[in-house]
């Protein structure tokens, strides 16, 4: 590692990464600069490269680290402290791989694909502390190859009311063939990954993962729902559906998340969850656990489940019980068969003629 007043330059994979500013405050409440940041991606890298490797990528950055009173810039306001990066930097070095991508509006973007560490630490030093990976290949980039799960909370219930509905998506899968590996999310929310055979577009992985979760809401009407609508879910856990949507991303495993105490998304074994918290995993204690129990995502590998059970579930869910289309979200183009989108509310309360 060589270094200078102003900057440190680590050897990975074969490449120097510049590290600019290192001392720079990310996570002041934890102590963490940003060489720590770098290092710490380092550290995890196996873990990280796995679920990164070859997929478009976008990059959440942070390049002034987490503070009090930061915030992410929005479509509608791009003011903010952080911003998703989904297009390739002009500086990149020609080693830094890209895919070709299609976002729901037709336009097309070259986003970063990584392929080996020094490309992730490339990224960290951009400021990037969350990686969001598409779940396809640049091989392939219409098709998934992963289907991804997320439970997510609702005001009223927390991340152990994510760990209570957890057996029953294990149990669910298990019906259809399927494995899935569990991970925190690095906030209140489990993440379930499920890996397929890629041979579905992506309107039809989301039609199995509808399929999925509405029949895990009828098992457990009083833990899950799928409704689309804020106003209509209660306290319950919603199966957001819709990051199974094209260009829908969710945070990678060993992710770092922006919270002042640098937690970080980490895979768990099933017997292992429901004894875990958040606050387990953080930028100091994941090398750790990798060091000692290596990357519990590693089995995503050796498996590929096929998908028709799931989209036979969403056909007889359609003719027997009339269960189509659902909303997309609101900045993509109206979708084949998607029922109005407008919250039930403001419908109710639309003039009639």
């Amino acid at each position: 590692m060589a270094s200078s007043k102003d900057a440190v330059v680590l050897e990975v994979d074969g490449h120097e990464v510049r590290v600019s500013n290192p001392e720079k405050p990310y996570f002041a409440e934890k102590g963490i600069r940003k060489i720590d940041v770098v290092q710490y991606f380092v550290s995890v890298g196996e873990g990280i490269l796995f679920a990164l490797r070859d997929r478009p990528t976008t990059l959440e950055r942070w390049p002034g680290g987490v503070f009090e009173g930061a915030r992410l810039s929005t479509r509608m306001d791009n003011s903010g402290d952080a911003f998703y990066q989904k297009r390739v930097p002009k500086n990149a070095p020609d080693w830094v791989p890209t895919a070709h991508i299609t976002f729901p509006s037709g336009r097309t973007a070259d986003e970063i694909a990584p392929d080996s560490v020094a490309v992730v630490a490339w990224c960290a030093n951009l400021g990037t502390l969350t990686f969001h990976p598409w779940p396809v290949s640049k091989g392939d980039v219409e098709s998934p190859d992963q289907i991804r799960i997320d439970l997510d909370p609702q005001p009223g219930t927390d991340f152990a009311d994510a760990v209570r509905v957890a057996p029953h998506v294990r149990e669910l899968l298990h019906e259809f063939g399927m494995e899935g590996w569990p991970k925190t999310s690095g906030g209140r929310g489990v993440h379930v990954y499920v890996p397929i055979l890629p041979r579905w577009t992506f309107p039809e992985v989301r039609r199995a993962v509808i399929a999925f979760g509405r029949e895990l809401e009828r098992r457990i009407p009083d833990r899950v729902t799928m409704n689309w609508w804020k106003e209509e879910r209660g306290e319950k856990i919603f199966i957001d559906y819709n990051q199974m949507a094209r260009d829908r991303t969710i945070a990678s495993a060993y992710s770092i998340r922006p919270k002042p105490h640098a937690p970080v998304s980490a895979p768990v074994d099933w017997d292992e969850l429901p004894d875990v918290s958040p606050f387990d995993f953080d930028v100091l204690t994941m090398p750790g656990r990798v060091a000692a129990v290596g990357d519990k995502h590693a089995g995503l590998a050796d498996h590929a489940f096929d998908l028709t059970p799931l989209i036979e579930l969403a056909d007889r869910q359609e003719r027997d019980l009339g269960l189509g289309e659902m909303p997309y979200p609101p900045d993509y183009p109206k979708m084949p068969g998607e029922p109005m989108r407008v919250q039930p509310s403001r419908a109710r309360k639309a003039p009639t003629t």
